[in-house]
This record gives C-alpha cells, structure tokens and sequence, in this order.
C-alpha cells in the first residue's frame, strides 16, 4: 500500500461508514472522540500501521456530556465528587467557563489528586481498547479561553504551564508502561526552548496551529521556520495548517510543500489542513498519497522560499508574507504537477504558495 502523509482529525460529528473507508486508504494518523471504539477497531484492522489516537482533554471537563465515556480525563460528576478544590475558580471564588466554549470548566490542573486522578481514567480508558493512545488536548501556553489570571492563589498563565508540564510526563510514563502513546496538542511550543521535546517525548507531538492562524492570518517567516523542527519528533508528529475547510484552499499544499521540504518525506508525521474546529470531514488533496523518494539534498533557500529535490519529485515553499515577494524556484526536469502536466524551466511561488511536483507518469 502507497505511505500516506496525511492525517485525520476527526472529533466531532459521528463518523460515517464511508469516510472510515476513505481513512483506510489515505490517513496515516487518527484522532477520534474516545468513544468511537468501533471505528479505531476497524481502522487498526485494516491498517496495522495506522496510528489512531482517542481526544481527551487535560485542562477543562465538560457539563453536557451524558458518559459513560468522556472527552476529558475527569468528568464533571466525579470532579464535584473529589471536591470543590478539582476545580479551578477565580479570585471571587467562581468556577472559570472558557470564553467560546460553553459548558467548558478550568480545572485546577496543578492539584497532584486531579493529576493522579487524569493518569487513571486515560489508562482505564486504554486498557483493552483498540487505540495506540490518546491525543491530550489542550496542553496550552497562553490565555485562550478568557482564563484572565491571576486566578486563586494568584496563578498565572505560568504557574498553569508549570502544573501541565508536570502533568504531561506523569500522564506520558503511565502509558509508556501501558504500551500506549500520548501525544500532547502543544501550544505554541517555540515560544520555550525544549518545550516541544519534552512534551513529545512519550509518543509524539500535535500542532494544531501550524504556519497559519486561520485561512488569511499566517505566521511570519521565522516564527514558521521555529516550528519546522516539530516535524523530527520525538515520536510521531501530527501538523494541522488552517484553512476555510476546503480541499482548494490554498493553505493546504502550502503546508503540504513545507512539511516535504523540511521534514523530507523521512519523518514520523502526518499532515492536514482544516477550518478553524472542523473536524468533521475527510481532507485531502492527491498530493498527499504521493511519495517523493529519498530527498537529494538539503533544504534550499531562496530568501524566505525554500525547496528540495527528491529521487522522485520536488517541493518548494515561500514564506514569504508581504503581497508583492514572490519567488521563481528552478524546477528539475521531467516533473509534472497534481494534474499530470509537465513543469519545465521553474515555477514562480506567490507568498504563503506552496508546491509538491512528482515524475511523470
């Protein structure tokens, strides 16, 4: 079967008999609501080699959700149970409902019962299950969700990083010894030196927010350069490019080219573009079932656009952000594009434009 690149984001509505047969044939990753046991089942019998990953969230638990089986490590019944102080308040004594998710709770992350308590239900939830591990969302490093610190005991965004880089390797070593992988949703790991490999290091690291914002809002050069190390692990590295969810948008081969052209085709990743919390669909272009062969050198640079040649094809990026730097990358012969036509001479990149050309067929 042709190695795929491409990852599946799926935690929303419920999955459809058709897109799990569309993943067997063209997702190398899967991240699923932790109740879709029949569809991990089933994904993990025809593809052995698939990584499918279960959602559970490290920082909030949510009120609407009727159980038995959880999206957060910690429901909310058996949080009011342990007691009051499982729950993260502000300075007035209220709990901390997250700005845009309604039903969303802060949970006090940093208390050892709660982080124990986390560790446990995840590794219940793994035991016999078909799922290599689980995707831990919301290992986040600024204030998304109108936490507005300080909160009781004048906790700062700081102090919530310290508990969840706690959190993360006690989590990461409980299933390590379970045989099962943990992959943090790391935010914005480049603003930490070493965040990245500490987190990633019991499994593998998700970034959701990779070279874009949303559909027209990109990172600028550098801070995208910042997180091209992501794609070497440790572990399996899963990248998320935004997009307006669909297939056209052209933030989907520009993430495409640069994950080829900085990851070279030889790491353990995987790659989607989406819009912002659609995970819904199946995304795709064809690009992404492609292989390039074994890469023929470094990366290229030309300014902020960046290329390279592969045994079996050619990638090429531009970074740039202002409207007018576009840049012309030499093309090697014989390649063609996504269309079976022939590429001759070079190919100029508008800014945020990206490229994957493979030989002709």
């Amino acid at each position: 079967m042709t190695r795929s690149h491409g990852a599946w984001v799926r935690y929303q509505d419920p999955v459809t008999p058709d897109q799990v047969e569309f993943a067997i044939d063209h997702y190398r990753a899967a991240i699923l609501q932790p109740w879709e046991q029949e569809v991990a089942a089933r994904l993990k019998d025809a593809r052995p080699d698939m990584t499918v990953l279960a959602y559970q969230c490290l920082s909030s638990t949510r009120d609407y959700e009727p159980g038995p089986i959880y999206t957060s490590g910690v429901c909310l019944e058996e949080a009011e149970e342990s007691g009051e102080h499982w729950f993260a308040h502000r300075l007035d004594g209220s709990r901390i409902q997250w700005n845009g998710y309604g039903g969303h709770w802060q949970m006090a992350t940093w208390e050892e019962e709660y982080q124990q308590r986390w560790c446990d239900n995840v590794g219940d939830l793994l035991e016999d299950s078909p799922f290599d591990g689980v995707m831990a969302d919301n290992d986040v490093f600024d204030d998304y969700y109108g936490i507005d610190p300080p909160i009781e005991g004048g906790r700062t965004m700081a102090d919530l990083r310290e508990a969840l880089g706690r959190l993360v390797p006690r989590a990461g070593r409980h299933l390590q010894e379970m045989g099962k992988l943990l992959v943090p949703n790391i935010a914005e790991s480049r603003r930490e030196p070493g965040r990245w490999e500490r987190h990633a290091a019991y499994g593998g690291g998700f970034e959701e927010v990779w070279l874009a914002w949303g559909p027209d809002d990109h990172l600028d050069p550098q801070t995208a350069l910042a997180q091209m190390a992501q794609l070497h692990g440790p572990g399996l590295t899963i990248v998320r490019v935004a997009s307006d969810g669909t297939d056209d948008h052209p933030n989907f081969r520009y993430g495409l080219a640069a994950y080829w052209v900085f990851g070279g085709g030889e790491a353990d990743a995987a790659y989607t573009a989406t819009s912002h919390d659609g995970y819904s669909g199946t995304p795709f272009v064809p690009e992404l079932d492609w292989d390039l062969g074994r890469p023929l050198e470094e990366p290229r640079q030309r300014g902020n656009g960046w290329s390279r040649r592969f045994a079996d094809g050619f990638a090429a990026v531009n970074l740039n952000g202002g409207r007018r730097r576009s840049v012309r990358f030499p093309v090697p012969d014989g390649l063609a594009d996504r269309d079976g036509r022939l590429v001759e001479g070079s190919v100029v990149l508008a800014p945020h434009e990206g490229i994957v050309l493979r030989k002709a067929r």
